[in-house]
């Protein structure tokens, strides 16, 4: 009887340990990590003042993955925007369906076009002022997305946020809530449409933020266009009005060291421009009022991308960019006729 027990004991810790092995793989099989970042090195030449400078604009790694088929998750961080170490995103995302995502964290907020790409999913070696000064808002909150077909794929995302930015949440308490809305409509033409509104308040006054865009991609062609306009509560600032429109046309390459040649062209433009702190004497202070931190100017970037490996994994960006200023606005250092190259390496 005390052998037979052994063996059964035997036998039933085997089996445990076999069912316990095979739940473990495939626990691992939903398991998923992976290591990734962008590296974008650049020269530019100021043509004007004839003054030059090499300069490492994007050093990110991220580590991303599944822990389920439910829970994903990112963490990002920057270790060079612009000689400064920032942590982007970090964030977890809970897919309870096909068709429901919940993301809760620290992201980029769903607004606009060119503002959400990622560095190395940019067409130009430099953002659109859309991109830069008047849409750019990364914030630490929680968003829903949910995805449908009406003959064509539609998406939808919104969010709250706390309106602090990414540095200040430790003593960040707010009655108000920012919020952030966006659509985007993907119709079988190879054409997307985009519509998205904002809502942000860096201090005292509100600010309202409405985009409308469309993206055209077939046969090589890609043709994007974004309006979007900024409103101040009170007239505390006069409305912002900024475009951005490019045209990028891909020619495949069978031979040499290029898999593909880009040339494209694009023009940007913006009115004055305020990022909705209050400053005194220069400097921000709650007793002062918004003053222009960008002035009104367009731009003309015309160039070429030639793609090493897959487009925007490994990228030489050359970019001419002409600028014209109304009478009376002062041009920031970098913000001047110049010659790009910057070189783009996405791992």
């Amino acid at each position: 009887m005390t052998k037979q027990f052994l063996i059964f004991t035997l036998c039933t810790a085997v089996c445990g340990m076999a069912a316990t092995a095979e739940a473990v793989a495939q626990d691992n099989q939903k398991r998923s990590m992976k290591i990734g970042g962008t590296l974008r090195s650049k020269y530019e030449y100021q043509t004007s003042e004839g003054e030059g400078r090499f300069q490492v604009r994007t050093a990110r790694v991220n580590v991303s993955g599944t822990l389920s088929p439910v829970v994903s998750y990112k963490a990002e961080i920057d270790l060079c925007d612009e000689g400064k170490i920032k942590m982007l995103d970090a964030y977890t995302t809970i897919t309870p369906s096909d068709r429901w995502a919940l993301t809760i964290g620290q992201m980029r907020v769903p607004f606009t076009i060119d503002a959400h790409r990622s560095p190395h999913q940019q067409y130009f070696a430099n953002r659109s002022f859309i991109a830069k000064q008047v849409g750019n808002i990364r914030d630490v909150g929680a968003k829903a997305g949910y995805n449908f077909r009406m003959g064509f794929p539609v998406v939808i995302e919104a969010g709250l946020y706390n309106g602090s930015g990414l540095t200040d949440q430790k003593d960040y308490w707010t009655k108000g809530i920012n919020f952030s809305a966006k659509m985007q409509a993907m119709l079988p033409v190879g054409l997307n449409v985009v519509l998205s509104a904002q809502k942000i308040k860096p201090e005292a006054t509100g600010i309202m933020m409405y985009d409308a865009g469309l993206n055209f991609h077939r046969r090589g062609w890609v043709v994007e266009a974004e309006y979007l306009y900024k409103h101040y509560d009170d007239g505390a600032f006069k409305p912002v009005h900024a475009v951005d429109a490019f045209v990028n046309y891909d020619i495949a390459m069978k031979k040499g060291c290029f898999t593909k040649i880009s040339p494209l062209l694009r023009y940007d433009y913006m009115t004055d421009h305020s990022d909705g702190h209050q400053y005194l004497d220069g400097k921000k202070d709650e007793g002062g009022s918004l003053i222009v931190n960008d002035y009104r100017r367009s731009r003309v970037t015309g160039g070429v991308t030639l793609s090493l490996d897959k487009p925007f994994v490994s990228d030489i960006r050359i970019n001419y960019e002409k600028y014209f200023y109304a009478t009376g606005a002062i041009a920031k250092p970098s913000e001047r006729d110049k010659i790009v190259i910057e070189v783009v390496t996405h791992f």
